[in-house]
């Protein structure tokens, strides 16, 4: 990851924006805090990656806490997820 303090990365904003297409920069100022620059296409990947996470943690909490029941070799499993008419 590519590093710039804040006053540098304000002196060459085009290229560090141009760098954070490839990969996240990572912006520090002098009193410790840090940010990080990413193009919109890799902060939809995390956000999407995080939403599948949190999708399938709650799916695994409702098979521990015995929110879920078993199906019938002939139930259609995909019936909750078709358009009724």
């Amino acid at each position: 990851m590519k590093s710039a303090n804040a006053k540098k990365f304000r002196s060459e904003l085009k290229d560090y924006m141009d760098a954070a297409v490839g990969e996240p920069v990572r912006i520090s100022r002098r009193d410790g805090q840090s940010f990080v620059l990413m193009s919109e296409q890799v902060y939809e990947g995390f956000r999407n990656e995080i939403q599948s996470l949190q999708r399938r943690l709650l799916g695994m909490s409702e098979i521990l806490d015995g929110k879920t029941y078993p199906l019938s070799k002939s139930e259609d499993r995909t019936a909750r997820f078709k358009k009724s008419k």
